[in-house]
C-alpha cells in the first residue's frame, strides 16, 4: 500500500492505496464496511466519509460518491496523506470537488515518498478558502480541465495575487487544454499533427444527421469517418468511430449527454495492423515515458489494450521505456520539445500515437493524466524503475520550485 493506515484507525486511507486494491480485482466492500463502521462511531470523521466517497468511485456508483463527497467536504475541506519517514517538504494541491479525474491524482506521483500532500477542496463561494491556506512549502493547481471545472479555473487564474508565489501550473494554461481548443495551439508544429475539434450541443450535432447541414460547415476541410464523444468524457468512455450521417443519428440515440466533440478521424494502424498508444508525461520540461498499449483495435487504452494476454506487446513496451531516448524519444525530440514550450506547464501529459508517415499524432493533452506503480510485478515489472524514475523527477521538481521559484514557469512570478 501507499499509505498506511493509521493505528488510531482516524486517518485518511487515501486514493492510491483504495485505487490499488480496486485495479488488483480485490473486493472493496470489506473496506466499505469498515468505512461504515467509522462513521457509525463518528458521524463527523471526515476522513472515512472522503475515503467512502473514493471507494464508490471506484465501484462505479458516482452519484453516492459524489453525495458522499459532498457531506466530507461540509464536515472539511482540508484533508493531509502523510510522509512516509520523515517529511521533505509539505505539497499543497488546489482542488476542485468532483469525480476522480476532476483533479491531477498527485497522490501516484508523491507514492511512498517522504513529501506530506495538503488537499485543499476550493469553493468560488467560500473567498476565505483562498486567503487562509494550510501551511505549505509549495503548491499545485490540481483541477483538471472539463467543463465541469471551468469556472473553478477560472476562479483561480483570477485569484493569481493571492495564490502562493511557489504554485506550479498556470490555470489558465490549464483551461488552454481542452480538446476544443489545444489543437490550434500545437497545429503548426513541424513533425506533429493534431486533427481539429468541435464542441457541439446535440441540436447542432442533430442537424448533421439530415441533409441541410453538411459536416464541412461546423469543421471545416472535415469529412467522414469522425470519431464523437460527450463533451469532458475520459478512457473512452462514449467515444465512438462514426461512418456517417446514418451512423450519428443512431450513436445520438444511445447517449444521454447534451454535449459532445467531433474531430476527423485519422487511421494510424502500423503496418504490422496494430494500433499503438503512447502516454508522455512533461516534467519541468523534459519528457518521461509512462506507458504504451498496442492493440488490432483503433481505440486503444491502456486497460483495454492487448497487454495482459500479449508476452510480445509487454515485450515490446518494456523497449519503448528502455530505448526512449534513443528510440521514440529521439525520433520526436523537437516535436515533444515544441509541444512543452506551447502548453507551458510544469506537469502535463500527452496521448499520443504515430501517423502512417511518421508524424507524432497527439490526441489529448491533460495534467489528469495517470502515471503509477499499480501493474503486477510478475508481468510488468519492467515498468517500474522507470515510474520510479518518473516520481523521483516530479518530487524534485517540488524541491527545486521550494527553493527557487526562478525555475517555475512565469507566471507564479506575478
Amino acid at each position: 500500500m501507499f499509505y498506511p493506515e493509521a493505528a488510531d484507525d482516524t486517518a485518511l486511507i487515501g486514493l492510491p492505496t483504495l485505487m490499488e486494491m480496486a485495479f488488483r480485482g480485490l473486493d472493496l466492500n470489506p473496506q466499505r464496511q469498515r468505512l461504515l463502521d467509522r462513521l457509525r462511531r463518528d458521524p463527523n470523521d471526515a476522513n472515512a466519509m472522503l475515503d467512502l466517497s473514493s471507494v464508490m468511485f471506484l465501484m462505479d456508483q458516482d452519484d453516492l460518491g459524489c453525495s458522499l463527497q459532498r457531506e466530507a467536504l461540509s464536515i472539511s475541506r482540508h484533508y493531509t496523506l502523510p510522509a512516509r519517514g520523515t517529511p521533505r517538504l509539505r505539497l499543497l494541491t488546489l482542488m476542485t470537488p468532483g469525480r476522480l479525474m476532476a483533479n491531477i491524482p498527485l497522490e501516484f506521483l508523491l507514492s511512498g515518498s517522504n513529501v506530506t500532500l495538503e488537499m485543499l477542496y476550493l469553493d468560488p463561494n467560500a473567498p476565505a478558502l483562498w486567503t487562509e491556506l494550510p501551511p505549505h512549502d509549495v503548491a499545485c493547481v490540481g483541477v483538471c480541465v472539463s467543463p465541469a471545472t471551468k469556472g473553478m479555473l477560472q476562479a483561480l487564474a483570477g485569484a493569481r495575487s493571492t495564490l502562493p508565489h511557489a504554485t506550479l501550473n498556470d490555470p489558465n494554461r490549464i483551461l488552454a487544454l481542452a480538446r476544443e481548443t489545444v489543437w490550434q495551439t500545437l497545429r503548426d508544429i513541424p513533425g506533429c499533427t493534431m486533427p481539429p475539434s468541435r464542441a457541439l450541443d446535440r441540436a447542432a450535432l442533430n442537424e448533421l444527421t439530415g441533409q441541410h447541414v453538411s459536416l464541412d460547415q461546423v469543421l471545416p476541410g472535415a469529412a467522414f469517418p469522425i470519431i464523437c464523444r460527450p463533451n469532458g468524457s475520459h478512457a473512452g468512455q462514449g467515444l465512438a468511430k462514426l461512418t456517417g450521417p446514418a451512423d450519428l443519428a443512431a450513436y445520438l440515440s444511445s447517449e444521454s449527454a447534451d454535449e459532445f466533440v467531433i474531430s476527423p478521424f485519422v487511421d494510424y494502424v502500423s503496418a504490422d495492423g496494430q494500433y499503438r498508444k503512447y502516454r508522455i508525461a512533461f516534467i519541468g520540461g523534459k519528457p518521461f515515458p509512462v506507458h504504451m498499449a498496442a492493440s488490432a483495435r483503433w481505440m486503444v487504452h491502456y486497460l483495454n489494450g492487448d497487454m495482459l494476454d500479449r508476452p510480445d506487446n509487454r515485450a515490446e513496451e518494456c523497449r519503448f521505456f528502455d530505448e526512449f531516448t534513443v528510440s521514440f524519444g529521439q525520433r520526436h525530440a523537437s516535436a515533444l520539445a515544441a509541444i512543452d514550450d506551447r502548453l507551458g506547464l510544469d506537469y502535463v501529459s500527452i496521448d499520443c500515437g504515430e501517423t502512417q508517415d511518421g508524424r507524432l499524432l497527439v490526441f489529448e493533452c491533460d495534467t489528469g493524466g495517470v502515471a503509477h506503480a499499480m501493474d503486477p510485478l510478475q508481468d510488468f515489472g519492467y515498468k517500474r524503475p522507470h515510474m520510479l524514475a518518473l516520481f523521483a523527477a516530479f518530487q524534485d521538481l517540488l524541491a527545486r520550485a521550494a527553493q527557487d521559484r526562478r525555475r517555475l514557469k512565469p507566471w507564479i512570478l506575478q
